[in-house]
């Protein structure tokens, strides 16, 4: 998820197992703690492919984690000699502010490496858009209410309490949310007699209730948007070639492989001003992104149909 939802998270997490006890100290280290995994961004790879699939790998693992929580906690003792008493809460605080990090980016599409180093596989329940409002919202309201309000009143826990309560039921919901479209997205597969095919389903931008849908059957791929207001339960699909057959001569690269491995099959090729192009699923626009095959290693350049256009174009015939 977003810097501003992970901050918002880790501070309401650390107020509830300790801001009774060390005052706004714990929205502080709830701050800090719930950012710390996304500073793998600040790690110089000397490729883009490696900068876009290493991210949330061995810092979003739980064995890192770990490992780093009594470190984080010894500092902040140290730091605040008046909490030592409290070190054992502190201790929760700050492993459940980091763990709790890599579990929200788990409901992504982006995959998330929670196993690393024992298993890389990119870990993604794809259930949440990397930014929405309704899942930070009541965790922000609930901060800045426990921030600004006298910490004698007992609104600010229930406050928090609340925003936490209410956040975690949205997740619940887009689970749900996302095994309706699952079964829409089986349904198509019955109805186009995709029986070769597979599919990934994912959270439109900002919502849950629309959602987008991609399939993948050899050398073309089918896309469409699903609504959990839609009577039927068949996905409209747009379909676009691809041309895989153009890597035979690259296929063996490691950044051609690394790429396959962390889409999870998700990309499409196609030839073009006699230059072959990779489109992968860009976990963080929700669009295809293209990297020139013989460049693979200098940029990624975006594809020019963004899905914003399409999600917008969606809603309207909705509404």
């Amino acid at each position: 998820m977003d810097s501003v939802t992970q901050i918002a998270l880790g501070a309401a997490v650390s107020e509830a197992i300790i801001g009774k006890q060390v005052g706004r100290k714990a929205l502080l280290w709830g701050v800090i703690a719930g950012t710390i995994p996304d500073l793998d961004v600040l790690v110089p790879f000397d490729d883009p492919i490696k900068n876009f699939t290493y991210h949330r790998s061995f810092s979003h693992s739980f064995l890192f984690l770990t490992v780093l929580t009594p470190i984080l906690t010894w500092l902040i003792v140290r730091l605040h000699p008046s909490t030592h008493i409290y070190r054992k809460r502190w201790l929760v605080a700050v492993f459940l502010v980091l763990v709790t990090h890599p579990l929200l980016d788990c409901f992504t599409v982006y995959g998330t490496q929670i196993f690393w180093p024992f298993s890389e596989y990119p870990v993604t329940w794809s259930t949440v858009f990397i930014i929405d409002p309704a899942y930070t919202v009541p965790l922000l309201v609930g901060s800045i209410c426990t921030l600004v309000m006298s910490r004698n009143s007992l609104r600010i826990r229930y406050l928090n309490a609340a925003g936490l309560i209410l956040s975690s039921a949205y997740l619940i919901f887009s689970i749900v949310g996302k095994w309706q479209v699952d079964r829409a997205a089986m349904s198509t597969l019955a109805r186009y007699n995709l029986s070769n095919a597979s599919y990934v389903t994912a959270a439109a931008p900002f919502n849950t209730l629309l959602w987008r849908v991609v399939f993948i059957d050899g050398n073309r791929y089918g896309e469409g948007f699903y609504s959990l207001f839609d009577a039927s339960d068949s996905i409209r699909l747009t379909w676009y070639d691809s041309e895989p057959a153009l890597l035979n001569d690259i296929a063996d690269t490691w950044s051609v492989q690394r790429l396959k491995w962390f889409t999870k099959g998700f990309y499409r090729v196609r030839g073009q001003n006699d230059q072959v192009n990779i489109a992968t699923e860009h976990p963080e626009f929700s669009r295809w992104c293209w990297l020139p095959a013989d460049q693979v290693l200098d940029q990624i350049v975006p594809f020019k149909r963004p899905v914003y256009e399409q999600v917008i174009a969606a809603f309207g015939a909705r509404l």
